[in-house]
């Protein structure tokens, strides 16, 4: 993945990112009252390449003025059918405002569905009210199963009854 929007470079994620990476959504878990779990909900983005690259999915990172202030990915799981779940779509303050979320949605969901992929899932915490209001807005509906302790909402958006 190599994609511009706006002055916005949206890159692959390479191992040089690793703990900038980390220590971005440790900033903006923090910055909302979640707890980083290095050992558990966050353990995928200290092995990346374990969890998202070997695993068939994508890690992607977003770069301003050669500063990474977001991330995004997504990978592969056994939940639903044919799914993935999105993770890690996290932007530091100054990229937020810009619809720079709602473009990166919109390239997960293409590469998604351009390999294949019928379901995305996504869970998140009620507190990212601007992520619920994204996901909510593009369609994603609200599904019961959360798995990550510091998330209550999950949801799910199906692609072979769009298409």
């Amino acid at each position: 993945m190599k994609s511009q929007y706006k002055d916005f470079l949206i890159r692959d994620w390479q191992i040089k990112d690793r703990t900038v990476a980390a220590e971005l959504i440790h900033s903006v878990l923090s910055e909302y009252g979640l707890g980083w779990e290095p050992k558990g909900a966050d353990r995928d983005v200290l092995q990346v390449e374990e969890c998202y690259l070997h695993n068939g999915g994508e890690f992607w990172v977003i770069e301003h003025q050669k500063e990474l202030v977001g991330t995004a990915a997504y990978y592969p799981i056994k939940r639903g059918k044919n799914s993935v779940e999105i993770r890690k779509m996290y932007l530091l303050p100054q990229a937020r405002g810009c619809g720079l979320g709602k473009y990166l949605l919109q390239q997960l969901e293409a590469a998604i569905i351009s390999r294949g992929f019928e379901e995305i899932w996504i869970e998140t915490a009620s507190i990212l009210a601007e992520a619920v209001k994204l996901y909510e807005g593009y369609g994603y509906k609200p599904a019961a199963g959360v798995e990550t302790e510091r998330c209550d909402r999950v949801y799910l958006k199906s692609f072979n009854s769009i298409y």
